[in-house]
């Protein structure tokens, strides 16, 4: 029996690879960049006050990724905001290897197409050293997501972590992949 490879990994094997390889002349195939990790993550304000929206949370990123979230806590004591050291704040999941590819490939064919107005993604979210952050305001965008049982329209952050150094190549490699990026 044949193994399971993603349609994005596999593209990026037979494609993305050489057409890097071009674009910036390396000579290796292991210098070019690649896509380490994609990390959902997700603050919840509100759950200082309400504890069941941290689980809320971590099944709605659980079902969306495929992969079970985990919460997150708190590092210090704010008085401002009524928080303890250790209190849940959040949910976040990371994803690599196929399932990452998986997620990719859902989160460009079918999530970001149900964006309103959409018009391709920013290109301003790269940190320098070939990482994209990328916003997402409504986690409804995502198929996964039965609309009726959302409790709160919240958003979520999407890290992709490369290997590219640079914020250009970054750009290349996740632009191959098929990420929509707005023409300037």
């Amino acid at each position: 029996m044949m193994a399971y490879i993603p349609r994005l990994k596999e593209e990026y094997r037979n494609r993305v690879v050489s057409a890097l390889k071009e674009e910036f002349g390396y000579k290796n195939v292991m210098q070019v960049p690649k896509l380490e990790k994609i990390v959902l993550s997700r603050g919840v304000g509100a759950a200082v006050s309400d504890k069941k929206l941290i689980d809320y949370a971590v099944d709605e990123m659980t079902k969306i990724t495929g992969q079970k979230a985990i919460s997150t806590i708190s590092k210090k004591d704010v008085a401002s905001f009524k928080l303890r050291k250790g209190m849940p704040i959040g949910a976040k999941v990371t994803l690599r290897g196929e399932r990452m590819y998986e997620f990719l490939d859902r989160l460009i064919t079918s999530a970001l197409p149900r964006v309103r107005d959409f018009s391709g993604i920013k290109a301003t979210g790269f940190d320098g050293r070939g990482n994209y952050n990328l916003g997402v305001l409504e986690q409804i965008i995502f198929p996964e997501i039965d609309i009726d049982k959302v409790n709160k329209i919240s958003g979520m952050d999407i890290t992709f972590v490369t290997t590219a150094k640079t914020d250009k190549e970054a750009k290349s490699l996740l632009a191959e992949l098929g990420l929509p990026f707005k023409k300037n």
